[in-house]
């Protein structure tokens, strides 16, 4: 990895990447995209739709805006990587504060091993499945080691995989598909379909929300880029990537789901990656796709990992000026998020697809005003000129807090309450809406409106981005 280490192994954290270590093109960031997005829960996202209400063509209709819309927001933060060459979090210091950054990364954090751990659950059905286990434990603490030792390795290897899982996935899925549309009664599913607004809405509202979790790490992934990208590349082959690979799992879901709810004893809600195998003919092509399930999910897994570490440390170096760590301590939380997402894992309750849409929900509702935020300033009001080193010190022009951003953001989280349609609660004017769930559309409109007009003349942004000195950076990583 350029001059990241001999061994391959990243050494890089939270610390700006210098453009002496940057390498690779925007093209990476597609392949990197669409691996992680051809994988099993994505398929289970998009089955969701079906399976709590929509019919499967407008289910598939309602997943791709929802991946249009969420996939623009989740690009946008994308481009910011090579521009600032920092983790995502970090850069939302120049919005809250240096502590004040600490409140939604917190919640980003919950995110990483929620989906990790769900993530845990479906793969530990694929390695069960290839080694012929039927403890549903030994799979999970499997994948739980794979994960661990790819993102700890890094960056570098983290790429690897993804190219590897965007080949896999793509032969795979390819395969899936013709399985699909010749074993299943296609146009039966989707021939007189009945459109139900409510269930409309909840299509978009999966998917918008599904790419919307990326939002808080995908620049991690291209923050290597050199600083000459340009950002609309960075912007279209993430957002090709992710959008092309998320909806088409996401359709193969919706159909899939549709056809396991036309069986007597679904099959599909017990075990969501044995019924798969069962529709591509079971044995040897089962077991292949299996280990493609397995690929994709360890691509992604490892990308909620990795970015639960960088959040953690994020945390831990909000109160004092360090901007590095030690690659024994990066071991130490690297395994213990892993491990904290295995016994999570194998604690899950056995309503397994009601809790994971219930969870892709919620995470909507909090991560929305922190996108919009992030992106309005960027675009809009710091447009893309920040002191680097300040992200690093208590007293610099960003400050501890930033009350304004956090008041945008904890009332565009509050204003959603009464719009929300969920198990465990619904709101007052979801049953006026006719049971549509309008809280995340009403989140981005209020917290854009919060933040802009109270922040767009109290900008503390420089008249350039100023960048760290990169001898003195280094200097600080040889002292330990």
């Amino acid at each position: 990895m350029a001059s990241s280490s001999n061994s391959g192994i990243e050494k890089r954290s939270i610390e700006m990447v210098p453009d002496n270590e940057r390498h690779g093109t925007a093209r990476s960031q597609f392949t990197l995209w669409f691996g992680a997005n051809t994988q099993i829960t994505a398929i289970v996202d998009g089955a969701l739709a079906v399976v709590f209400g929509a019919d499967a063509l407008w289910a598939i209709i309602g997943l791709l805006i929802g991946n249009v819309i969420g996939g623009i927001v989740m690009a946008l933060h994308s481009a910011q990587g090579p521009q600032l060459g920092l983790p995502q979090m970090i850069s939302s210091r120049a919005q809250f504060g240096i502590i004040g950054a600490i409140i939604p990364l917190v919640l980003v954090v919950l995110m990483y091993i929620g989906f990790a751990s769900t993530g845990a659950v479906l793969s530990g059905q694929a390695v069960n499945l290839i080694i012929g286990v039927n403890t549903p434990a030994v799979g999970i603490v499997i994948f739980g080691a794979l994960t661990a030792a790819v993102a700890l390795l890094g960056y570098k290897y983290i790429h690897v995989l993804g190219r590897v899982s965007s080949v896999t996935g793509l032969l795979g899925f390819l395969f899936i598909t013709y399985c699909v549309f010749t074993k299943v009664d296609v146009p039966g599913l989707i021939s007189g379909s009945s459109f139900a607004f409510p269930a409309f809405l909840s299509a978009i509202a999966l998917s918008v929300g599904w790419q919307l979790t990326y939002g808080p790490y995908v620049a991690d992934y291209s923050r290597y880029l050199p600083r000459s990208t340009p950002a609309s590349k960075t912007f279209w082959f993430t957002f090709g990537g992710s959008v092309i690979g998320s909806q088409w799992s996401m359709t193969l879901g919706a159909l899939i789901g549709a056809a396991a709810m036309t069986e007597t004893g679904n099959s599909f809600v017990e075990n969501q990656v044995s019924f798969v195998g069962d529709i591509v003919g079971g044995g040897v092509y089962a077991l292949l796709i299996f280990i493609v399930i397995l690929l994709g999910k360890l691509t992604v897994n490892t990308l909620n990992a990795y970015g639960a570490f960088m959040c953690t440390l994020t945390i831990l170096t909000s109160f004092g000026e360090r901007t590095n760590i030690r690659r024994w301590t990066r071991a130490v939380f690297v395994i213990g998020i892993v491990t904290l997402t295995v016994l999570v894992a194998l604690l899950a309750s056995a309503d397994f697809l009601a809790n994971f849409k219930n969870f892709v929900l919620a995470l909507l509702m909090v991560f929305t005003p922190w996108s919009i935020i992030n992106l309005t300033d960027f675009y809009l009001i710091s447009k893309d000129r920040f002191d680097i080193p300040a992200f690093y010190d208590l007293k610099g022009r960003y400050g501890k807090w930033n009350w304004r951003a956090l008041v945008a953001y904890g009332v565009g989280v509050v204003v959603q309450i009464p719009f929300l349609a969920q198990s465990f609660y619904t709101g007052p004017m979801v049953e006026k809406l006719g049971g549509a769930d309008i809280s995340w559309i009403v989140g981005i409109v209020v917290t854009f409106l919060l933040y802009f007009f109270m922040l767009r003349n109290r900008s503390v942004a420089p008249s350039e981005t100023i960048y760290p000195d990169v001898e003195a950076l280094d200097a600080q990583r040889s002292r330990g």
